[in-house]
């Protein structure tokens, strides 16, 4: 009836539904026993009617009491119908959400481990979309349509079988009616999938359109901005407009057509009963047994439809969140080697690299070339140069963020792509000016919400990194409450957690993306020493803008439109005047690299 990719169907109800078979199974029987007592109830409504017309016209006669037992029966059958009902809903829900929550957790997964050119071609919000609008639309699919789509078909299927049993030109006409339904489905769900597809995807759009245009809320306003974004959200929500008219459009055709097979099959019956009543080969209990089937067949077609139309908007949801699954990143683990204890040793052979979403398609120079250079465990290297030079692109290359075109990366004499992510990633840390804080207590952004580290621990950390002055001034202590990306708290405060969570972290390299930058003198002198407590041990790449960084560097290294232009230690580059290191320290170090 639906032309619909059932073996895609099929493997993700399977794979989230296998867990709960237990659930599944007792749904399963709830069903089963509702559909027969729905099929078996009017039997006693026919056993009732036909002993009154019995009885009032002397042709028979039925005591009182079987009349009471088969009302009291018709009425014990209704009651438990919608006890099971209450169950099976309750059943469905659970099952539905417990695979939904589990779905929605693969798939952030999934989004995580994607390469950074996915998440830059992809706003935040319409990922938020992706993963939880669309998800949530499929909670219906789990229980509802899984569940009742095919309840109500078996009941269907069950209905068609017992008046064919009563009498055959009944049952025909109530075949005809559910296969009239069936065309009437059949010719509106293409339509209706490609109108609900286009609907979620407009909608992904406006979630990432709103998220960014609330990010720049301040630089909005301050220019002036506010009619702009409000063209383009009317742009996108007229878009979602006709796309949902669309689609209701076709679920009002679905329903009208329902309504019409449904009183020419009533209308039938009704027919077929009455002259057989007239002719005396139907009793009046009979008729009215064929009436109240027919109109209890019409309850689970019109089910069937309503999850139809909801099956198109699953469809949907399903199609785009497949579209995700099959992202695949080009950063692909294949561990064969580990990391030793301690500090870690760091070389670059010939790396070059280049952004593949960015403009070196277009015919310009790679971010990266030809870079070399060896940096002995314990060594710190300061990495100096101007804005797209390429400092931070060499940062993300030490994370596995990107693989490099050319040449290979070794940490600790291991080649990163022979190391597992997690190790990798567990053993290099870094500070970036912009730390990302969550919503929560100072203990768990420290911790990054992780139950296995103790509070003695973090409290030692903020001990060894001279912080402890700063921990005794918090109102709450641990528990003090950072509001949403750490908008209770100063830049320099913010940058004092990401130490102490690196700290925890205790990692090989550390790497520092320009940390101290923008601090006020009081908070830069204590996260200096922070910063010396912090690489003591370890080796360590500071990518700086200000002197007093880089005067800790054993080592100094100057990129260029992407190249090495000076490597050396710092003491001899900062004594010869040929230098360029000491061209910079002359003319001032943060003014020149701007």
């Amino acid at each position: 009836m639906l032309d619909v990719p059932l073996q895609r169907y099929r493997t993700l109800l399977l794979t989230y539904l296998r867990p709960q078979r237990f659930k599944v199974s007792l749904l399963a029987v709830l069903i089963a026993a509702s559909i027969g007592m729905q099929l078996a109830s009017p039997q006693f409504l026919r056993l009732f009617v036909d002993g009154i017309v019995a009885s009032a016209t002397g042709a028979g006669s039925i005591a009182a009491q079987g009349l009471m037992l088969a009302a009291l029966a018709y009425l014990g059958m209704a009651v438990a119908v919608q006890l099971v009902s209450v169950a099976t809903t309750y059943l469905g829900e659970t099952v539905a959400w417990t695979a939904t929550n589990a779905l929605r957790r693969d798939l952030a997964l999934h989004c995580l481990k994607l390469d950074m050119s996915f998440h830059k071609a992809h706003t935040p919000g319409e990922l938020i979309e992706r993963i939880d609008g669309d998800v949530n639309a499929l909670a219906h699919f789990f229980s509802e349509l899984a569940i009742r789509l095919l309840t109500n078909g078996i009941l269907a299927a069950g209905i068609v079988a017992v008046v064919l049993a009563e009498n055959w030109r009944a049952g025909l006409m109530s075949a005809g009616y559910v296969f009239g339904t069936a065309l009437a489905l059949r010719g509106i769900q293409r339509s209706s999938t490609a109108a609900w597809r286009e609907s979620r995807q407009v909608e992904s759009e406006l979630y990432g359109y709103v998220g960014e245009r609330l990010a720049a809320t301040e630089e909005i306003r301050a220019n002036g901005a506010e009619p702009y974004v409000l063209a383009g959200l009317h742009r996108l929500m007229r878009r979602i407009l006709l796309a949902w008219r669309r689609a209701k459009m076709v679920q009002g055709l679905s329903q009208a057509l329902e309504v019409v097979v449904y009183v020419l099959a009533l209308v039938g019956i009704l027919a077929l009963g009455g002259t057989q009543y007239l002719h005396g080969g139907m009793t009046l209990g009979a008729v009215y047994l064929l009436v109240v089937y027919a109109a209890r067949l019409r309850a689970p077609l019109i089910e069937i439809r309503h999850q139809v139309d909801s099956l198109q908007q699953a469809r949907a949801s399903i199609e785009r969140v497949q579209a995700l699954f099959d992202e695949r990143p080009s950063v692909v683990e294949d561990p064969r080697a580990g990391l030793p204890r301690g500090a870690l040793r760091v070389a670059f052979d010939d790396v070059t690299f280049g952004y593949r979403d960015g403009p070196q398609e277009n015919g310009q120079e790679a971010v990266l070339q030809g870079i070399s250079f060896d940096l002995a465990p314990c060594r710190v290297l300061g990495l100096l140069g101007r804005t797209g030079s390429g400092k931070t692109t060499l940062a993300r290359l030490l994370f596995r963020l990107y693989d490099p075109d050319e040449g290979a990366i070794r940490i600790g004499g291991a080649d990163l792509r022979e190391l597992s992510l997690s190790e990798l990633r567990g053993r290099v840390g870094l500070v970036t000016q912009d730390v990302q804080l969550f919503q929560g207590s100072v203990r768990d952004n420290v911790r990054l919400f992780s139950e296995r580290v103790p509070d003695e621990q973090i409290l030692d950390a903020f001990r060894e990194l001279g912080l402890w002055a700063w921990y005794r001034a918090l109102p709450d202590g641990l528990d003090t409450q950072i509001e949403a990306a750490g908008q209770n708290l100063s830049a320099g405060e913010g940058q004092l957690v990401a130490f102490a969570r690196l700290y925890l972290k205790d990692p090989g390299l550390v790497v520092l993306d320009e940390a101290s930058s923008r601090l006020d003198p009081a908070t830069e002198r204590l996260l200096e020493g922070a910063i010396d407590r912090l690489l003591r041990g370890r080796t360590a790449i500071v990518i700086a803008h200000r002197l007093a960084t880089v005067e800790r560097a054993d080592e100094i290294m100057v990129l260029e439109a992407g190249r090495v232009v000076e490597h050396g230690p710092r003491a001899a580059l900062a004594r010869d005047p040929e230098s360029r290191f000491h061209r910079l320290l002359q003319a001032g170090l943060q003014e020149v690299l701007a």
